[in-house]
This record gives C-alpha cells, sequence and structure tokens, in this order.
C-alpha cells in the first residue's frame, strides 16, 4: 500500500522532480459529540506531546487543532487538526518512526496505560475526513500564528478542465490584494490549497483558501476598510474567476493548540 501511495504521488509530480521547499499539508476533520468534548480535549492534549516528538525526530514540520464553527453536530465538524510536511513522499507514505515519539514523550507510561490513551483516542471522537492537500500560492509576511488566531477555511469545487483557470484567477487577481492587505497589516496571511487525495468526480471540493487574522477584532476591523477601486476590466476577470468554482461551505476556525 505504501509503494502504491508513493507511485501515485510521483505521478502527480511528474517528471520535474519533487519540490522539497513547499508545503503539504494532512487535514483531518473530527466530529465530537458535545458529552465528549471534555475528553476530547483531553486527548489533543496527550497527541500534543507525540506531536512535538515527531517535530523534533523530522517526521512533520508541524502540527495544529483547530475549533471550527459553526461547528454544531447537525452542521459537519467540531474539530479539524492539521500536519505539516515539506515531502509528499513522507506525508503520504506516513514516514517515520511513531514508536520512537511515543516512547519519547510518555518514557514511563506503561503499555497498558498507552493502549487506554488510544483506547480513550478512539472514543471521544470521530474522524470522519482525511484530506491530502499541496500548498500551491500563499501571500508573504511575518504572520507568526499565534494561538487564537481566526482563519476563514473555504471549500471550492472546481471542475478539472477549470483548474488552471481558477488557480490563475487566484494568483493573478486576488493573491496580490491579499497581499496588499497583509502589508498594511489588515490580514494576517492568506493560502490557496489543492487536494491531491481525494480526487474524482464525487469529491466534495477540490481546493481551499484560508483567511487568516490574530483574531475577530482583527477579522473585523479589517473588513471594515473600504475596498480598492477596481478597473472594468478586474471586475471582468474577478467576475470570471468567481464562475470558475463553487464555494461549497465556509468554516471559520481558531487555533486551539500548534506545534512548531
Amino acid at each position: 500500500m505504501k509503494n502504491l501511495l508513493i507511485l501515485i504521488v510521483l505521478m502527480m509530480v511528474g517528471h520535474t522532480g519533487i519540490a522539497q521547499d513547499k508545503l503539504y499539508l494532512i487535514f483531518e476533520f473530527m466530529k465530537v459529540d458535545n458529552e465528549q468534548e471534555q475528553a476530547y480535549m483531553e486527548t489533543e492534549a496527550f497527541w500534543e506531546k507525540i506531536q512535538e516528538q515527531r517535530v523534533k525526530n523530522g517526521d512533520i514540520m508541524g502540527w495544529d487543532l483547530w475549533g471550527l464553527q459553526p461547528g454544531g453536530e447537525n452542521q459537519g465538524y467540531q474539530y479539524l487538526t492539521v500536519s505539516l510536511y515539506n515531502d509528499p513522499v513522507k506525508m503520504m507514505s506516513g514516514a517515520g518512526d511513531f514508536e520512537a515519539a511515543l516512547k519519547a514523550a510518555y518514557p514511563e507510561m506503561s503499555d497498558d496505560d498507552l493502549t487506554e490513551k488510544f483506547n480513550n483516542t478512539a472514543k471521544s471522537r470521530d474522524l470522519a475526513k482525511r484530506i491530502y492537500l499541496e500548498q500551491i500560492a500563499t501571500t508573504k509576511g511575518d504572520f507568526e500564528m499565534p494561538l487564537g488566531t481566526v482563519a476563514g477555511i473555504n471549500l471550492m469545487k472546481v471542475t478539472d478542465g477549470d483548474y488552471e483557470k481558477y488557480e490563475k484567477f487566484e494568483t493573478e487577481i486576488f493573491q496580490p490584494m491579499h497581499q496588499k492587505e497583509v502589508d498594511t497589516g489588515l490580514r494576517g496571511n492568506w493560502g490557496l490549497l489543492r487536494y491531491m487525495l481525494p480526487v474524482g468526480s464525487d469529491v466534495y471540493a477540490s481546493h481551499i483558501t484560508v483567511d487568516m487574522y490574530r483574531n475577530y477584532n482583527h477579522l473585523f476591523s479589517g473588513g471594515a476598510a473600504a475596498a480598492p477601486a477596481l478597473s472594468a476590466d478586474q471586475n471582468r476577470k474577478i467576475q470570471e474567476g468567481i464562475a470558475s468554482r463553487d464555494l461549497k461551505y465556509k468554516y471559520m476556525a481558531t487555533l486551539l493548540r500548534k506545534v512548531r
């Protein structure tokens, strides 16, 4: 199975070699029942120490836990974890020594206690969806994403034939606008992510855009700023870009835990 995943990645990146300076991400959407909220927080506190060791060991670049809104039990998912990689093969193949990270994080914990922790993990949440992504565009800046960061996570569906048109629209029209907002302090960061897996006509979305702010005060103070005047050509291109994708769903996410 691992060899098959590696082959898929190699096919995706083509003949130019695997770029080592790009960012690759695993999004894991969690469903948590109301009565399991406290147990789930304890679960992620347990996993945070393991993720710290995975970063130290070079298995991952980082890990985050985000709380999602609306997040009601009948409105989708309540939490999102994000694992960061600089290598798609490492991400897709599950490379790294998990046992070494586990033992380093909890050297005094018995096998029975560890087994109980893993059993509690399964009981506290339902890992409902896992998505493999690559970052294809981002703004520049020194935003460090502190705890409490607020992110708008926009799930976009683009047909295969419109990928180039949509991505060109985001990078040539919207990215410069977002960069100006970053430069003037109205926004923390913006990024564009493309699905690597799953793919196909039945997949709910194909791209994700992420808008980051320090907190909700930052978000709404920036939203009150006057939008720059646009030319007729810019307005036309924006309308063409919007028509190339379907905004399927938007979550507002708050950063609860972070490992780097």
